[in-house]
């Protein structure tokens, strides 16, 4: 048997070639929905370097002149995420499914990626009405809120759905936790069919007074699982009981009710609310909960006798401030009969 020994610098280099880079797409499949004749189509891939070196597209071959595409012609870092996007000149009508290969350094194969979708002769584009994408379905609206809610109340919230896609799609809430059933008519939804998921809130089985908050997942077929971009914030503010007749209540007064934050350059900003008992017996501050994240709040006492001064400190932070969704709000729970339940706006800017 002859023995081959390699030379130290091909052992050292041999790694560096066989560590190829990966190139990643969240979905390889796009549907794309529906279009009318001749009116463009556009899908978009989102991908990833998934590796630790510099990777760049060389190309993207469509399968048919038909489509045209878009890719980064940098670049790109490692761990970055990017876009490519395939339009479709829908110049036939009826069903379509077209394939790319995306040609990269990052690969020694293509990476193939197809759009689907019908073209249809005559179409109305309901898109518009429902904003907000979850793949080939649409939504009016991702998050849910549920305020004033008394104990015993059942209140409903709709979410508007529109199948905007080619297949049929059975749409389901998942992680439902007890106090929330979810009915959806119909129970299918048929390609450009629209229908509506009533969302019911049970507040007996609310545990606490004040902000509840949860997350739960629209599926677009029944044994979907749990995905992230698919969230749907749902909120729901319990306020206390009061007898009919209180005499000498308590009272809040707030120096505001709003706070505008104005960064300038800092990441992260305070301010400060007054709050005074007016009234003629004990305040008490019960609950003081935040509907979003990105901020920091301390209350200097929950607890005031008639007259009595506390201080509300909110801190805002920039970077986080960013990444949330939704309106950032601080929710008081108290017990002022009148002011049971108050919401401060935070407003901020860099």
């Amino acid at each position: 048997m002859v023995k081959v020994v390699l030379p130290f610098y091909l052992l050292t280099f041999l790694p560096l070639n066989v560590a190829a880079q990966k190139l990643v797409a969240e979905n390889t499949t796009v549907d794309v929905g529906r279009t009318g004749y001749q009116k463009p189509i556009t899908a978009v891939f989102e991908l990833f370097n998934k590796s630790n070196r510099r990777l760049r597209i060389e190309a993207v071959k469509p399968d048919c002149y038909c489509v045209a595409a878009d890719f980064p012609k940098k670049d790109i870092a490692p761990n970055e995420k990017f876009q490519i996007r395939l339009t479709y000149d829908a110049r036939q009508l009826g069903h379509f499914n077209q394939q790319a290969a995306v040609i990269s350094n990052g690969t020694k194969k293509p990476l193939y990626l197809m759009m689907k979708g019908i073209v249809l002769e005559h179409y109305v584009d309901l898109s518009g009405n429902y904003p907000l994408a979850i793949g080939a379905l649409r939504l009016d609206k991702t998050d849910l809120e549920f305020d004033d809610v008394n104990r015993g109340d059942q209140p409903v919230q709709e979410l508007h759905l529109y199948n905007h896609g080619s297949e049929e799609f059975q749409p389901n809430l998942l992680h439902l936790p007890p106090y929330l059933t979810a009915l959806m008519q119909p129970e299918k939804l048929q390609p450009g069919e629209e229908g509506v998921m009533t969302v019911r809130l049970n507040s007996a089985k609310l545990h606490d007074y004040g902000l509840t908050q949860t997350a739960v997942y629209m599926a677009t077929q029944v044994g979907e699982k749990v995905r992230a971009d698919r969230e749907i914030g749902v909120s729901a503010v319990l306020l206390p009981s009061f007898p009919e007749k209180i005499t000498n209540p308590a009272r809040i007064q707030l120096s505001k009710d709003s706070v505008d934050i104005r960064f300038e350059g800092k990441s992260k900003k305070s301010d400060v609310i007054d709050i005074v008992n007016v009234g003629k017996s004990e305040l008490k501050i019960s609950s003081l909960q935040m509907f979003t994240g990105g901020l920091k709040i301390s209350l200097s006492k929950s607890r005031l006798m008639p007259g009595e001064y506390a201080k509300l400190k909110i801190t805002a932070m920039r970077d986080d401030l960013q990444k949330v969704r939704r309106h950032p709000r601080i929710l008081m729970i108290t017990n002022d009969p009148d002011k049971a339940k108050i919401v401060i706006k935070i407003n901020a800017k860099d």
